[in-house]
């Protein structure tokens, strides 16, 4: 059985060029601090309220409204959440989990078994399950013998380290929530919705029933969306908002230069060159393959995030255990291997044309790094227009595969390497871009012979080695580099952040001096 004490970190400064912490303090209580109005500005408007669909777009609500089974500390250690302990059966083919009392959802109904049931459940549902779909493809079922136990059984012995993070990825919703849980919260968090305003922000307010003694720290907390990340920075320095989550890289350094507090957590994001290959000449491998060469990664991590990252060829951060930074060098830009592959193609120049670049014009690092791919293509005699859409109107024709390419990051790249699958691109199965069925079948065996790899040191790593090798070679996503999602920059007045292992926004430790 694990069982962790409760822990909280707080970063007091950031090294900039790594964007590594540099120090874990003890927040909130220790340093005393006050409440009051907590204000966030944002660069994006919230999808929805359902915490399964674990999109970039939500990151700053979800901890803030729900609370996971379990949690995972800035280092990646487990810790008691809404489940106080677990129990891996020693073939690993089951978890039994001891549930916490005394908490309540925000509709006021009790938390027991029959909601982590429901969470389960819907998790399970190809239509329903969102980002925690693909994970939940290890589970064989589920059952409840009492109010505050649940068992959770699996297909084949999974690695401990995948049911961590499969427990640490659910966070369990109310049952007679769930089916509106898209627009009305449901969860067990530390703040309850008051309002919305779609694309201006909306308005928390601490939940007073929280079971975690004297959280949330703040007693209102409120989210305003700015369309520019100018914007949001002027509102910081005018003094008009306390905290930046989500702000550009480049605005960090600059601001972090001018006094202000920097934090970065330890789940960065990889950016990913997202190839829709059932369409136009992206139904060509070798045309598709070229992309590993046609990405000018150092200008791509230069331009677009001021340096702040790490140049990628694969779906990882350098903390993955599937990390292989040979990739790096051996797909490095190179327009005359690009030139051969898309000659190997057999594709007439027409037929290599007639295709858009879609691309966020909300946010700056993504008009910038779709110009640098528009004109690497450019050189190479393929010309493509730039498709720029705003907000709500991009982030549907992202999640709903409507683009032939396009740069959107993925997460979870620091955890279980089968976790990418949660993200849409990656998903082995109801793939909203690829289809079903999927198109790269040698992927999906790939990612299988990964989940299944519990034998020996040299079984793990030849399946990793096995699916760093498909990706390439299927070449439907092309990673360019980490990078740092949700950076927070802060007044001097604030103190208690705390770091999430997914960089999502904790907003219950954070007070004023």
């Amino acid at each position: 059985m694990t069982r962790l004490s409760r822990r909280q970190f707080c970063m007091t400064g950031l090294a900039l060029a790594g964007a590594t912490p540099l120090a874990a303090n003890w927040p909130a209580a220790a340093q005393q601090l006050k409440g009051g109005t907590l204000r966030v500005a944002v660069l994006t408007e919230l999808a929805n309220y359902d915490p399964q669909q674990l999109s970039t777009v939500n990151f700053h609500v979800i901890k803030n409204l729900y609370d996971s089974l379990i949690e995972y500390t800035p280092d990646g250690k487990p810790e008691p959440s809404l489940a106080t302990a677990w129990t891996i059966s020693p073939d690993k083919t089951s978890v039994n989990l001891t549930l916490r009392d005394g908490v309540t959802f925000h509709s006021g109904t009790p938390f027991k078994s029959d909601s982590v049931l429901a969470t389960l459940q819907k998790g399970a549902d190809p239509k329903r399950g969102k980002n925690v779909f693909s994970t939940m493809s290890i589970v064989k079922d589920w059952s409840a013998p009492d109010d505050r136990t649940v068992t959770i059984n699996f297909k084949a012995p999974v690695p401990e380290r995948q049911i961590l993070d499969l427990l640490q990825f659910l966070l369990p919703i109310d049952p007679k929530g769930i089916d509106t849980v898209e627009t009305v919260p449901a969860g067990t968090g530390p703040y309850t919705l008051v309002s919305r305003a779609v694309g201006q922000g909306l308005r928390l307010k601490a939940n007073p029933k929280y079971w975690r003694p004297n959280q949330p720290v703040t007693q209102d907390l409120v989210f305003t969306v700015f369309t520019e990340d100018q914007a949001a920075t002027a509102a910081l320095e005018s003094g008009a908002a306390d905290i930046i989550y989500g702000g550009s890289s480049r605005s960090a350094v600059r601001l972090k230069g001018a006094g202000y507090q920097v934090f970065a957590g330890p789940g960065p994001l990889v950016q990913v060159f997202r190839i829709n290959s059932t369409r136009g000449p992206f139904r060509n491998k070798s045309f598709r393959q070229a992309f590993n060469y046609l990405m000018d990664r150092q200008s791509i991590l230069r331009v677009g995030y001021a340096g702040m990252g790490q140049e990628v060829a694969l779906p990882w951060a350098p903390a993955s255990p599937a990390f292989d930074a040979a990739y790096t060098k051996t797909y490095a830009y190179d327009l005359d291997k690009a030139k051969k592959l898309i000659a190997a193609s057999g594709l007439s120049a027409d037929e290599m044309k007639g295709w858009k670049l879609l691309v966020n014009g909300s946010d700056e690092s993504s008009v910038s790094i779709s110009q640098i791919a528009q004109g690497s293509l450019q050189k190479i005699g393929i010309p493509v227009e730039l498709d720029i859409r705003q907000g709500a109107e991009y982030v549907s024709a992202l999640l709903g595969g409507d683009f032939a390419a396009t740069f959107g990051a993925v997460g979870n790249v620091q955890k279980f390497p089968s976790r990418v699958a949660t993200n849409s691109i990656y998903r082995t199965s109801q793939n909203p871009v690829l289809k079903d069925p999927h198109p790269h079948p040698d992927y999906v065996a790939a990612i299988a012979k990964v989940d299944a790899s519990t034998g020996s040191a040299a079984e793990v790593k030849a399946a990793y080695d096995n699916l760093n090798k498909v990706m390439v070679e299927e070449a439907f996503g092309i990673p360019t580099n980490s990078y740092d999602v949700g950076l927070i920059v802060a007044s001097d007045k604030i103190g208690g952040v705390t770091l999430d292992m997914d960089n999502l926004l904790v907003a219950r430790t954070i007070g004023f001096k």
